[in-house]
């Protein structure tokens, strides 16, 4: 069922949660048991994130160079069958510009479509590793909004070359939105007319980058809609509950994290005192974006669940 249809027929807020599939060599059994500490509050749908591979050059002699490529995290498509398969929860695979040159995008997306996925999450993705801009591949797509319009345009039975009685793919699409803006664009005005590009070439629902502050997504959202920007937005969540993340969340996010976050949690005298200090946060701020009848919270659990089911919790025992 499409992420909109989900959206449009919930009787309260529903619950989704973004997964990181296991590093190489690691075992699936990790990432299932963090989805099993979130089954009792009834996630609605799961999205698996993808990355894009990392490219290396060996000498091998005589001059000669060998190119190889290699994947942090791979497993995407696969972790999204097993979860559908083990769950029966809609899952939503991360589709990326990066790494993908535009027959090789309509290729994975007719792989997708046999494999009875309805619903994907669309992105430019991040700079390949050892790189600091984004290069599109050759023939490759370099903004979300034109990888949103070719699954749109599938959408329409409209391929890359002219097929006679081609069949229509049934693809909803999510995209991005950043309350804070996209750490490469000039102004949040800016920003928002490049997420208003990604809705006009065919995006069905936005899901946000991490959200500390409701205030400042209500104001995005107003924004939003202001310049005719319809379609739902979800916000996202991500429990800070240790020092650490003080510092890489921001590093890799390009996110602030609030005062009152990071002073309680630098003061923590234990690391169960942080953990529960940033759940009591966590809790506070999505009751606050829940009075706003947001259609969901999006949980960022980067494939550690503890920390969002405590939250949830909380939540529910009030």
């Amino acid at each position: 069922m499409h992420i909109t249809e989900l959206i449009a027929r919930r009787k309260q807020p529903l619950v989704s949660i973004e997964i990181t599939p296991p590093e190489k060599g690691r075992s699936i059994s990790e990432l299932f048991s963090s989805v099993d500490q979130l089954l009792p509050f009834q996630p609605t749908f799961i999205t698996v994130t993808y990355h894009q591979q990392r490219i290396v050059y060996e000498d091998v002699g005589a001059g000669l160079t060998k190119k190889i490529p290699r994947r942090k995290n791979p497993g995407t498509v696969g972790i999204c069958a097993a979860i559908a398969n083990r769950y029966k929860i809609e899952t939503v695979p991360h589709i990326i510009c990066g790494g993908f040159s535009r027959y090789e995008t309509e290729d994975a997306l007719i792989d997708l479509q046999y494999l009875g996925f309805t619903n994907l999450f669309v992105l430019r993705g991040d700079p390949a590793p050892g790189f600091k801009e984004f290069i599109p591949e050759p023939d490759g797509h370099r903004f979300a909004s034109e990888l949103a319009g070719q699954i749109a345009a599938m959408n329409c039975g409209r391929y890359l070359e002219a097929l006679d009685n081609a069949v229509s793919t049934d693809f909803c699409i999510g995209v991005a939105g950043y309350p804070e803006k996209h750490y490469e664009a000039p102004n949040l005005a800016d920003d928002l007319r490049h997420l208003k590009e990604k809705v006009d070439a065919g995006a069905d629902y936005i899901i946000t980058q991490m959200v500390f502050a409701a205030r400042p997504f209500r104001e995005f959202v107003d924004r939003a809609r202001a310049i005719g920007i319809k379609v739902p937005i979800i916000p996202g969540i991500k429990p800070v509950t240790n020092a650490k993340q003080l510092v890489s969340i921001p590093r890799e996010f390009h996110v602030d994290l609030p005062e009152e976050l990071v002073s309680r949690i630098t003061r923590a005298s234990t690391p169960a005192d942080s953990a529960r200090a940033g759940v009591e946060f966590t809790t506070r701020l999505c009751r606050d974006l829940l009075k706003q009848d947001v259609p969901g919270l999006h949980f960022y659990t980067m494939g550690k669940g503890r920390a969002t089911a405590e939250v949830l919790k909380a939540m529910n025992d009030e």
